[in-house]
């Protein structure tokens, strides 16, 4: 059996990188792209901005003192939605097994149609073309080339921007060597401290130590998923995008940029939470009867509560979790999760019979 061949393809500097291509007066420039409901953090830095050592979690404050002439924009996520749907049309035309990573990311298996365009190569010097033609040319790609998504995607990062990198079962261990533990996905930076504690410092220490004393430090889940890193293995199947996954749950989280002790703000920010949870309930066809809400400030606190009825709607989820809140002496707040779980097909949920709640269910 041919051993598969999976690319991952990152747009570079994405929300930043459209900016550019749709504004000329951003273009060639350090550009920080901030959200749409506050200007206190760059989400998205321009390859410029990048850089001069702008990130993409820099405070706003922070960056205007790094690069002054800095440009800062407010994100356009239709118009990034926008590319991301016409980068979707580009992938399946080089592939029909496509998995949607994120708005910005996916997974192609070419292994039966790389032949058809020339090879590995040629697909990629091809796909790299469309993308400038049909996107524009400041809008460019990074692409990861191996026999697993894992290694696929710490590849597509190791030559940014707008590179290609190939890991084999040649030089893993050289690229092990040189890539740091935060370059895998799944590895944030509070992991590789506690693995720092073990004595794990790289990649080939990861691979090197023993599964006890994962399992010990992390836990069976977590310490197998590190020993699976180490080793260089992912046995997980790529997952078409046009295939509905069995969604157990959504959740949305939000860090904050700063300690919030406004309790106006923390609600909105739950708020918006919570309708981001329910629009994405109504994309799956679904809807929750279980809703969690867990806040990380000067405290911890965390709820969650079950339900009769079927919900999808953000204010009847904001409902649920107002009701812990008003449970709750908050003082400061960091971090926000949204939940919902015990999900059901729509279909399969109870239609109302008054008129209010239908029209309201139209109205989303």
């Amino acid at each position: 059996m041919a051993e598969k061949i999976i690319l991952h393809i990152d747009f570079d500097s994405f929300f930043a990188s459209v900016e550019q291509q749709n504004n000329p007066q951003f273009r060639d420039k350090p550009l920080g792209v901030t959200a749409a409901n506050g200007r206190t953090a760059i989400i998205a830095a321009s390859r410029e901005a990048k850089a001069l050592g702008i990130k993409n979690v820099t405070r706003t404050y922070d960056a205007f003192q790094i690069c002054p002439w800095l440009i800062v924009t407010s994100a356009h996520f239709r118009e990034y939605f926008e590319v991301s749907k016409k980068f979707l049309v580009i992938a399946d035309s080089y592939s029909p097994l496509v998995e949607l990573f994120s708005i910005d990311e996916v997974f192609l298996d070419v292994t039966q149609t790389a032949k058809l365009f020339g090879g590995v190569s040629s697909l990629i010097r091809l796909f790299k073309q469309q993308i400038t033609k049909e996107l524009g040319k400041y809008i460019t790609v990074s692409i990861g080339i191996s026999h697993n998504k894992l290694l696929a995607k710490l590849a597509s990062g190791l030559k940014k921007p707008n590179g290609i990198c190939e890991i084999t079962e040649k030089n893993i261990w050289d690229v092990y060597q040189s890539a740091k533990l935060t370059d895998v996905c799944g590895i944030g930076y509070r992991i590789a401290k506690r693995l720092n504690s073990i004595g794990v410092y790289s990649l080939l220490h990861l691979r090197d130590i023993s599964l006890e004393k994962l399992i010990d430090e992390f836990g069976n889940v977590e310490g197998n998923f590190l020993k699976q890193v180490g080793l260089g293995i992912d046995n997980d199947e790529l997952i078409s995008y046009t295939k509905a996954p069995g969604v157990k749950s959504v959740s949305r989280n939000y860090c904050l940029p700063h300690n919030e002790y406004n309790k106006r703000i923390i609600y909105q920010h739950i708020f918006a939470l919570c309708e981001e949870v329910a629009l994405k309930l109504r994309r799956l066809n679904k809807k929750t009867q279980t809703v969690g809400l867990f806040l990380l400030g000067s405290q911890h606190f965390s709820g969650r509560k079950t339900v009769t009825e079927y919900l999808d709607s953000g204010f009847d989820i904001f409902t649920i979790c107002k009701s812990f809140l008003n449970e709750w002496h908050i003082d400061m707040v960091r971090m926000i999760s949204v939940r919902a779980g015990s999900l059901e097909s729509s279909q399969y949920t109870p239609v109302s019979l008054f008129h209010q709640v239908e029209r309201k269910t139209k109205l989303q």
